[in-house]
């Protein structure tokens, strides 16, 4: 039983919540558990041995991604971290090539070459996948960058872990962002842990991560990752401020983790009480918070959810067929997809020469 409040009217009545329809309402919701449901499939099969690699589970935030794609306007471009699954599938990346690639087959969205890491899909503006901490930061500056360059009408999304905050390449993207006027909201998913260690321990300033942005002239706020239209009406607004003034923004969602930093991570009940994930599973869990205010309203009935729900399950369990039915990747790919130049066999690409003539 979820006993976290509905989100408040006020935040409901949000012109960008009341444009919200139904049926989109309904359809944020199956993301949600869609990405649940791809999330459990990954870890039971990673767990029978049929991954290499990591894997790192999004489940406790699907809210997040949810509510960031549903605001995309086909101008923004999206860049994450190593947490990169439900974005991946908020985006509109199918389960099948999301699946083959986590099973490292040739059908998957990076050819089985980049595993549960590398989910890219340019073609729905959305750059991965960076298994770096804070890698994809300074290229989220240069989406944004490229955005303003080309007069290009959208903004970057630029998404990055609590623990990545305190890399030094993420102060010098604020640096930059602020100093040339870019169109970035750089996302914090605060879930509380970087790998094993608290925020308490992590960081100086450790109930506020976004007012950092206050050092670089940037506006910022916090919002509640379990409140849906809370978090859709705060993303609204920051994406808007940096589309229409060219102004970088930096949003800290509060949000959760159920499983460890990844698979891998044996001790994630060891760094935090099997209580306090309980609590958050009990009272903050976004799928839950989002179907019960969907019922409060009546858009949702118990029998529409067993219906979304079963139907998430039945998409998952098919995407594992598929990822095992498919074939390996040939020995001989390992050559390409190295260099864009030397697989479009340009003349940097045949040459070794990009950026110098011989008449230097």
């Amino acid at each position: 039983m979820i006993t976290t409040t509905p989100d408040s009217k006020e935040v409901a009545q949000a012109p960008i919540n009341l444009a919200f329809t139904s049926e989109q309402k309904i359809a944020a919701l199956r993301e949600m558990l869609r990405i649940r449901r791809f999330e459990q499939q990954a870890l039971k099969f990673y767990n029978q041995g049929k991954m290499g690699g990591f894997l790192h589970l999004y489940i406790g935030q699907e809210s997040v991604a949810v509510a960031a794609a549903s605001l995309m306007n086909g101008h923004d471009e999206m860049i994450t971290a190593y947490r990169d699954h439900g974005h991946a599938l908020a985006v509109g990346m199918s389960m099948e090539e999301c699946m083959a690639e986590l099973f490292g087959k040739a059908t998957g969205c990076s050819k089985g070459k980049g595993g549960s890491m590398h989910f890219f899909a340019p073609d729905k503006h959305y750059w991965g996948g960076h298994g770096i901490v804070a890698g994809q930061v300074p290229l989220g500056l240069g989406l944004a960058f490229a955005l303003k360059y080309k007069q290009i009408p959208g903004c970057a999304l630029c998404f990055l872990g609590d623990g990545a905050v305190n890399q030094g390449v993420v102060a010098e993207s604020l640096n930059l962002a602020s100093l040339w006027d870019l169109p970035i909201v750089f996302i914090i998913e605060n879930n509380g842990y970087s790998m094993g260690t608290s925020l308490e321990r992590s960081s100086a300033i450790d109930n506020c991560l976004a007012e950092r942005a206050a050092g670089f002239n940037m506006k910022w706020s916090v919002v509640n990752g379990s409140h849906f239209y809370e978090l859709r009406a705060t993303l609204h607004t920051s994406m808007e401020e940096a589309r229409t003034t060219l102004r970088p923004v930096l949003l800290e969602i509060k949000t959760y983790r159920y499983y460890g930093h990844s698979i891998a991570d044996a001790n994630h009940k060891k760094y935090r009480t099997a209580e306090e994930i309980e609590q958050y599973k009990e009272n903050h869990d976004p799928i839950s918070c989002w179907q019960h205010q969907l019922l409060e309203e009546k858009i949702l009935t118990e029998s529409m959810l067993e219906s979304i729900d079963g139907a998430a399950k039945e998409e998952a369990a098919a995407s594992v067929i598929f990822a095992e039915a498919s074939p390996w990747p040939e020995p001989e790919s390992i050559f390409t997809d190295i260099y864009y130049e030397v697989d479009q066999a340009s003349e940097a690409g045949r040459t070794g020469v990009h950026f110098f003539s011989d008449s230097r």
